[in-house]
């Protein structure tokens, strides 16, 4: 296909990318969407085990991280998760809301995607996949890229996690080409390593129960998992947000217990061995391992008041000091990114280089687990599409 003169070049074709494309389409924009991949869509499909956790029903901004915490306020509050539902309504998507507000796809994650295509072909944007791109100029106010040109440029390749997906760094080199500073990238939503030290709860793999989570004033109680690296599960991806090297984490294995809770099984049941009065709470192959670290083999009788009460205290606030994480390679998103000091909240558009935006990902704002990431790509890509 020739090279051809556009309104807007958008460069990624995942969730920011083409609500973007669909927006600046549908007011009559010509607009080229285009994609290294072979597929548009390609995390899209993947989420949710492939139903696709396409937002979250409280997406307020305080659970969003960024270096400016405000950032993220504009877009959200003007292109909402009612919004987004109301869209996947118009095609008769169905779906459910699991936990803490997260909606899914009833069937598959294609449904949105597919939506999303045809929103774009509303919109007559032209989309072209397998589209290497090896530089971006920026010459008399248009910006040409594999000779096609635009008065605007949307980048919106998203961050490094997930590299297997096709993921890179490209929105980070078009950035520092024109003057924007980024905020280091790091792993977020990723699952923990823990070191040899640790090995008893290592050997625990596929072993899953509701914690409560603390790293610093943090806090998130949901399932945590023992895999055969470390930890993993809904409240160990949320906590590694907010997690620095060196740091320890804080997990209440019993958080529906209140404090005294053994010294009353003590009184109601003395003859009731201590790892047995465990298990009713916890999966078997957990208590095991957490007897055999606090060292109590008995019966409660035999257990004076004081030991009980430590060992409420041991398990209310067990500490573990990860010695790392899994990496880009398994981390669900980037924390980090372009420095949003040098966006515009209302629009997107680098504050130094007219008719230059980045969305999604790519930006450094990263949204808890749970349908917060797809909500500021949808609502990211939405403010920038008014404008492009």
């Amino acid at each position: 296909m020739g090279s051809r003169t556009y309104d807007t070049i958008i460069l990624g074709a995942g969730a920011a990318g083409l609500m973007c494309a669909l927006t600046a389409g549908q007011r009559g924009r010509r607009v080229l969407l285009l994609d290294h991949a072979n597929k548009v869509g390609k995390k899209i499909l993947i989420s949710g085990g492939g139903r696709c956790n396409f937002t979250n029903l409280n997406p307020d901004h305080d659970r969003f991280l960024s270096k400016n915490k405000h950032f993220a306020k504009s877009a959200l509050s003007r292109y909402t998760a009612k919004d987004f539902v109301a869209l996947v309504g118009r095609y008769s998507i169905a779906w459910h809301e699991k936990t803490l507000g997260q909606l899914f796809c009833n069937g598959s994650a294609k449904e949105i995607v597919a939506m999303l295509l045809k929103e774009c072909a509303l919109g007559n944007v032209e989309i072209r996949l397998d589209q290497q791109v090896a530089e971006i100029a920026h010459i008399n106010g248009e910006y040409i890229v594999n000779g096609n040109k635009a008065a605007t440029l949307v980048i919106a390749t998203g961050g490094p996690s997930i590299p297997k997906m096709g993921a890179t760094a490209f929105a980070y080199d078009i950035a520092r080409q024109f003057g924007l500073k980024i905020v280091e990238p790091t792993p977020a939503l990723v699952p923990f390593t823990l070191s040899s030290d640790e090995q008893l709860f290592r050997a625990l793999s596929g072993v899953s129960t509701e914690v409560i989570v603390r790293c610093g004033k943090t806090t998130f109680r949901e399932a945590a998992l023992f895999t055969h690296k470390g930890l993993s599960g809904p409240a160990i991806l949320q906590i590694s947000s907010y997690w620095k090297h060196g740091q320890s984490i804080t997990t209440d294995f019993l958080p529906d217990l209140r404090p005294g809770w053994l010294i009353v099984a003590k009184k109601d049941r003395p003859r009731s061995h201590f790892r047995a009065v465990l298990g009713q709470h916890l999966p078997d192959r957990l208590t095991q391992a957490l007897a055999e670290r606090i060292l109590i083999n008995s019966e409660l009788a035999n257990i004076p008041d004081k030991i009980l009460t430590e060992i409420e205290e041991k398990l209310a606030n067990w500490v573990f000091t990860p010695n790392g994480t899994e990496g880009f390679s398994k981390a669900e998103v980037t924390l980090g990114g372009i420095d949003t000091n040098g966006l515009s909240s209302q629009t997107m558009e680098a504050k130094n280089q007219p008719g230059l935006y980045f969305i999604g990902e790519a930006v450094d704002v990263t949204g808890w687990l749970g349908g917060y990431n797809f909500q500021w790509a949808w609502s990211s890509g939405w403010a920038a599409g008014q404008v492009v």
